[in-house]
């Protein structure tokens, strides 16, 4: 398989799931307070935004890539 059909293809996953998923979400734990052995520890959820933009533009231009490989 070529190289550029290759990048092609992982293009177009990575499109796939950034369309399907608006965004990467981790957990960001912060120690509040510590008293001894007792800890108070304050979880906080954050997202990482992925515009439908963005996922639109790597799904094109994989196809593409995957297009252009082809013909080769």
């Amino acid at each position: 398989m070529k190289p550029i059909m290759l990048l092609g293809i992982v293009l177009i996953l990575i499109g796939v799931v950034a369309l399907a998923y608006h965004g990467i979400t981790y957990t960001s734990r912060e120690k509040v307070f510590e008293i001894g052995r007792l800890e108070g520890i304050k979880k906080t959820d954050k997202t990482i935004p992925l515009p439908p933009l963005l996922g639109g533009v790597m799904l094109a231009g994989g196809i593409l890539l995957v297009i252009m490989g082809a013909k080769k």
